[in-house]
This record gives structure tokens, sequence and C-alpha cells, in this order.
């Protein structure tokens, strides 16, 4: 795990001396994902210049060290992630070759198979998380490649002069590849999702690789896309029992887990509790050598406080478990470094507890894996059953009605609604019909889906820009009319949009941030084909009280750990932001909204800003989740250079 930046001037008109300076800067701006070394390499005649910072996990001695060179010198590779099955890749190469292998390290396993099979034959044979950064002096050109899942981020930006690619934003700016200007769409989706969807960058001319791709950019600067791996696109036939299937996945977890453990430093696991972290630590224990280390983190509010139940499950797995107790000051004391953190707007409030328990966990180990991605595989958010049911039911209201009724009910701001929560002795029924109402309008099932998704559902409200009105993903979302065929559709919409680019986003930078590399065996490649190759009959299940998501995932689980520990309320991992926004954070949110410099920056409408904020205070209305994004990015606009 590390840092990766570079910068290519296509007309090489940069000195020596320029161009390191350049590219030391880049990498000065990612020091904290890469902690143990630095290293640099350009080629002046050509103009290019790759840098790295090193996190040593795997071959800590010199011979892992990057920028690294091929054998033949044809290649020369930066990279950011770790290619779980190297040593397999070397037997590989040493059966159709034999090498003097230099060291042990993943990086020069990866630039041999590219030597062996190209580029692409490389990336089909490699288990694993990467941002890849390789020149090929021969055909001069430049390669970017992002991992299957879209674990590691790689961002780029490209003008007439040249073109620039970093881990992060960060790292970007410095290379002077940027305009200044805030993409107007990324801004818009921060709004709708919490986070940046569609590949875009809250900096205008910043993109990011897509998960599954590398781009060749050519000495002319003509840019090419290639897809090296996409995820099944549908279910297909499976005549398996519950036994076999059962079996097929402990097979592939356990390989995965076992290759995830792969490192030449301390590796732990996260633990909530959970089924997904639990089956994680249970698979984990039973490959390691000797007692796993697991962590949790305990909070003093005991809606939020998941330790006595990871406590739980430590104690039947024998595993050697830390909990660290956090309070909500420590929650507040990071909000103001959220931005910094993680470089660009970021706006999901389980952020918070997230670089809480990175910090936890970084005091014992430096790799530490994740249960992260089950929900969204294998279909455990109750969402995947509500959204349907909810679509159902407003569609019983015949169209020019249910069309009409947000408009005759004034659902945005007026009195109605509250006048009748409060008649009936519920002030809150008020607010939710009031954010339920719009979902009436929605034509289509992705429509609605978005809708009941979005935090702002229509930016257009607060942005004075013209903004796209339904998100890339959505679009692409298919929908058969069945309630289970909506729920496979939104699991296939999160794995590909949702899960890359909030859900890793989130962990990525709050981990890397303490320079902790964090891995996630769910989503080994042929973990998410099986997974997606499941039809949703067999994720969905018949359970306590009604349907239950992730049913392999549960019955697998019972093979490691009683059902008495495990079965409980699910707990949200996330923030009392509303709250805070009328306590504790009021001045700090107050500052950021209505101070000069946010009217001048012309982006929001001032009085809609406004009407939220006091409605908020009043507690008329739960806006927490639309004031948190714009104060996501009013910070990191505050903090930018």
């Amino acid at each position: 795990m590390c840092g990766i930046a570079g910068d290519w001037d296509f007309q090489a008109r940069r000195s020596e001396g320029d161009t390191l300076a350049r590219l030391r800067q880049m990498a000065g701006a990612i020091a904290h994902r890469g902690p143990d070394g630095d290293g640099f390499w350009c080629d002046p005649a050509r103009g290019i210049g790759l840098a790295h910072r090193r996190l040593a996990i795997v071959d800590l001695s010199p011979a892992g060290a990057q920028p690294m060179a091929s054998v033949t010198g044809r290649y020369t590779l930066v990279f950011n992630g770790e290619i779980y099955n190297h040593a397999s890749l070397r037997s590989a190469v040493d059966d159709l070759q034999p090498t003097a292998w230099r060291g042990h390290s993943d990086t020069e396993a990866l630039l041999a198979a590219i030597e062996c099979w190209g580029l692409e034959g490389a990336l089909q044979r490699s288990v694993g998380m990467f941002a890849i950064a390789l020149w090929d002096a021969q055909d001069e050109a430049l390669y970017l490649v992002r991992d299957r899942a879209g674990e590691k981020p790689l961002y780029y930006a490209q003008n007439s002069a040249g073109l620039a690619f970093a881990s992060e934003l960060p790292a970007l700016r410095a290379s002077s590849r940027l305009s200044g200007q805030v993409d107007v769409q990324a801004l818009a989706s921060l709004l709708r999702n919490g986070y940046i969807a569609g590949g875009l960058s809250i900096e205008a001319g910043a993109r990011q690789v897509p998960p599954g791709e590398w781009l060749r950019i050519a000495r002319n600067g003509t840019l090419s896309a290639h897809r090296y791996w996409s995820p099944p696109a549908m279910a297909q036939a499976n005549d398996a029992s519950d036994a076999e299937l059962l079996d097929a996945l402990e097979h592939l977890l356990e390989d995965a887990i076992g290759l995830q453990l792969m490192a030449d430093v301390p590796v732990g696991a996260f633990l909530s509790g959970g089924i997904d972290s639990s089956l994680i630590a249970a698979l984990g224990q039973k490959r390691a050598n000797g007692r796993l280390r697991t962590f949790t983190i305990g909070f003093d509010e005991a809606a939020y406080n998941e330790a006595p139940h990871a406590a739980a499950v430590a104690r039947h797995l024998g595993t050697e478990h830390s909990a660290v107790q956090v309070s909500g000051r420590d929650a507040l004391d990071l909000v103001p470094r959220l931005a910094a953190i993680y470089g660009e707007p970021f706006a999901d409030p389980s952020a918070l507890p997230t670089a809480l328990l990175m910090q936890a966990a970084r005091r014992h180990v430096t790799v530490a894996l994740s249960g992260d991605a089950g929900d969204e595989l294998f279909a455990g958010y109750a969402r995947y059953q509500q959204y349907p049911a909810s679509y159902s039911t407003t569609r019983r209201l015949p169209g020019p009605l249910r069309r009409a009724l947000p408009g005759l009910l004034g659902h945005g701001r007026g009195p109605l609604l509250d006048r009748l929560g409060r008649g009936l002795g519920r002030p809150q029924l008020g607010d939710r019909l009031h954010k339920a109402l719009p979902l009436l309008g929605a034509d289509s099932f992705p429509e609605f889906a978005q809708a009941f998704a979005s935090l702002w559902r229509d930016p257009a409200e607060l942005l004075l820009a013209p903004v796209a009105s339904l998100a890339p993903g959505y679009g692409r979302m298919a929908d058969d009319g069945t309630a289970l065929g909506r729920a496979d559709a939104m699991s296939r919409h999160d794995v590909l949009d949702y899960l890359p680019q909030d859900i890793l986003v989130k962990v990525d930078r709050a981990a890397m941030a303490v320079s902790l590399e964090t891995r996630t065996p769910l989503l080994d490649h042929r973990i998410v084909e099986f997974a997606l190759g499941l039809p949703i009959e067999r994720k969905l299940r018949a359970g306590p009280g009604g349907l239950q998501g992730k049913w392999p995932l549960r019955a697998l689980l019972s093979r490691h750990v009683p059902d008495d520990i495990i079965n409980r309320p699910k707990q949200g991992f996330t923030a009392p932001i509303g709250p805070w926004l009328r306590g504790e954070l009021k001045d700090w949110a107050e500052g950021l909204l209505f101070e000069r410099r946010t009217e001048e920056l012309g982006l929001f409408r001032g009085a809609v800003l406004r009407e939220h904020w006091q409605q908020h205070q009043s507690g008329r209305r739960d806006w927490s989740r639309k004031l948190w994004p714009v104060l996501m990015f009013l910070q990191w606009q505050a903090g930018r250079p």
C-alpha cells in the first residue's frame, strides 16, 4: 500500500531538475500514504516522471522500493496496492523463463508478469487490489490501471501540454494540470449522494480511472480506454444444493483470506460483531499462524456501541482482541480535519467512526482485513426490500393524482402536514411525510430509487448552475417489474457505484491518513463473480420477521459462530449529525454556511441554505442529511490552496 504520482510533459520542455522538483511536490502531498520512504524516476528526453511514497508491507528491503524497472529496462512502474498471488506469478514466470529475482516483492513479480504476458495478460492472472502507472519506453506510452473493484484510487488530469496522475487529489493539484475550478456536476453528485459518483472529481478537469479498466496515453496525448474485467451482468442458473453452495463459498473465502494474510508486517482484522466482519475474523483465525489480532472501537453512546458484541465473537473465536473506547468528543474533534483526510468533499457521516477505527487499529498493526462489501454483494441492506415494496405501494394511486399530490400538499415548506402530525400526537410524522411525498412523482423505479436514496433529491433546488436530473448509475439500473428483480438491480448498482465511490473511498482515505493498509477479502474478484452469479433468491431468504438478506454469509457464519452470539438487530455505524448541528457544531457550521466567501463562490442559492438552516435549528425539520454535504464541500473549499 503506497501513494503514486507522475507527470508527463508531452513536449519534454522541463529540465531533469524541474521535473524532479515537481514530482517531489506531488509526492509530498500524499506522504501519509507512504511514510517509509520515497522514490523518483524521470526520463527528461521524453518528459516523463514517476513518484512513489512507500508503506513497506512485502519485502521491506531496498529490493522492494519503487519506481522499479523491469529486467529488460522496457518498463518502469509505480504501483499502489497488493498482488496477493505474487508467489504463484513468480512460479509461472520461472516455468517459462527461469529468473534471477532481486527480492521477493509483489512489484517485481508484477513487472516480470508484464514482461512475460503483456499488461492485459498479467492483469488477468493477478489477484489483488492495485492502482498502477506503467511507462513503456519502447512504445513511448503510459498506462494507468485500476483494480477490478475500485479498491485503490487513481486520478488523472490532462491538458494540451501534458498529463498528470496521482492517488489523491492534493497530489494532482501540485502538478499544475488543473484549472482550479469546481466541477459543478460533481458538486451536484455530492449533494445528491453524499459522495461524488460517475468517475467525476470535484476538481474540474480531473477524472478517475474506472474500476476494471486501463488507459493508454500515447506520445501525442491520445487517450484510449480498455476494459479488462467486468462483473457478471446477470445471475446464472445454479442448481447446487445449499450445502454445496456454502462449501464453494467457504473455499473461495478461505483462499482469499489466506492470500490476504500475506505480509512482512503485523496483520489483523476489524471486528464489529456483525455478520461480515465476524465471518472474516473466523476464517482469518482459522488460517492465521497463531492468534489473529482483532479490533473494535466502543462508543460512549449505547446506540452506536458495538464493542460488547465484538468482544463476545472474539472470545468464541479466541482472537487477540483490542477495544478502544472513544467519545462523541473524539468524533467532534475530528470534524474540522475531514477535508484534509479525504482530500475532497466526502459526506458519509460514517467517515467519522471509520477514521477513529483506523486510528485505533494502527496502534497495533500495519495491515487490517475488513468485512466490507457483504451487504452489496449478497443483498444485505434493508433498502433492497423497502424500496421495491414502497414503489409498488405508490403505483396503486392514479398517475395524475400521484404526481399532483406533492404540490397540492406543499411538500417543500407548507404547514399542512406539520399540523397533521401534531394533531395525531406525532410531530415527527409531518417531517417524514414531507420527505416521502416527492417520491410519488417518480415515473420509473430507477427514478424512485434515486429519489429515495438522495440527500438533495433535486440539487438544482440549491445550485445556481444547471445539473443532470438522473445520475448515470441509476440510468443503467434494470427493472423487470418484480420486487426481487428490483432488489437484484439495486444490489448490482451498489456494487458498481456506491461501493467503489462511497464505501471504498471512505475506508481507503481514512486508513491511509494514518498509514494503515486495509484489505477486503470479499472483493477478491472470484468472490465478486460468485456472488453476482447467484440468483437473488439464494441471497434473500425467509427469516424471523420476513425476508433476510445475505443468506449465504449468515449460513456460513453459523458453521463457525453460534447463532445466539450473532443474531441481533443491525446497528448503524454513523454519527448523530443532526443534534450536533444544533449544539456542539452550530458555530462551526454557521461560520461556513454564511460567511462572505460562501456567497462569493456563486454556487448556492443563499435563501435556500438559510431556510434549511433555520428550519433545522427550530427543530421543525431534520435537514442534517442535506446540510452535511454542503458543509463538507465548504470545509474542503476553505482549506483549498
